[in-house]
């Protein structure tokens, strides 16, 4: 991997940018799945519903946001892997070149 050009602004948006891209579905459906607890967790009391599908809302909200924190969780995993590996992969060719 090359190092990125941070010196130009062409270079830190493509830096921002495979930086974004990494874990992006893990991140994308726990975020949904989190949104969607912290509604239904809310529901009872801003909108009165009280039975959705027979289950109690603020029970589907917790587990839908239990199930969103390890999704949240591998996204900063493969990400601070990815950097970790970048890092090191010019470090490696630094020691090369010297």
């Amino acid at each position: 991997m090359k190092n990125p050009d941070l010196s130009t602004k062409a270079g830190r948006k493509a830096y921002r940018h495979e930086m974004r891209m990494i874990a992006v579905r893990p991140r994308r459906y726990g975020l949904w799945l989190l949104t969607g607890g912290f509604l239904l967790v809310m529901s009872p009391s801003a909108l009165g519903i009280n039975s959705l599908f027979g289950l109690w809302p603020p029970f589907l909200g917790g587990a839908m946001m239990l199930t969103a924190m390890p999704l949240l969780v591998i996204g900063v995993v493969l990400r601070r892997r990815y950097l970790a590996q970048r890092n090191g992969a010019q470090d490696m060719i630094r020691r090369i070149r010297e």
